[in-house]
């Protein structure tokens, strides 16, 4: 996302991130549903708030829904993790896509999965957000 700023004197853009990367590492999460997006946001001290980050958002959701969960959070910019089973026959789904990320923005996307998962008889467990980084940033 570009600021004002930037297009009228001709900022830089960063390169896009790639979500594909092998140095991301988890600079903030939260699997906690009472924990706003706000609290876990000012805790992540290894968070640059001023570079996009991978925003994962972790589902449990019926097999036989997966495809429609996917092609609903496509609309919205969002791609699919590689999947695993999970427990009570849900299958585990990682649904993911690259933005700055701010408490407002990430508690609004929270919502959508969290709306998207229960008209598809799924439940979301959490998020977490990566970033480039070395393997000892702390969260």
């Amino acid at each position: 996302m570009t600021r004002w700023w930037q297009r009228l004197f001709g900022a830089i853009e960063p390169e896009p991130l790639d979500p594909t990367r092998s140095d991301l590492v988890v600079v903030a999460e939260c699997f906690d549903d009472s924990e706003a997006c706000s609290t876990t946001l000012s805790r992540a001290s290894a968070l640059k708030a001023d570079e996009p980050a991978l925003l994962r958002h972790h589902l449990r959701i019926p097999p036989d829904r997966i495809d429609d969960v996917c092609a609903v959070a496509a609309q919205e910019g969002y791609a699919a993790a590689p999947r695993s089973q999970g427990p009570y026959e849900l299958e585990s789904l990682i649904l993911q896509r690259v933005q700055l990320l701010d408490a407002l923005h990430c508690s609004q996307e929270r919502n959508r999965m969290v709306g998207l998962a229960q008209r598809h008889d799924g439940v979301v467990d959490g998020w977490d957000a990566l970033q480039p980084g070395s393997a000892t940033t702390q969260r």
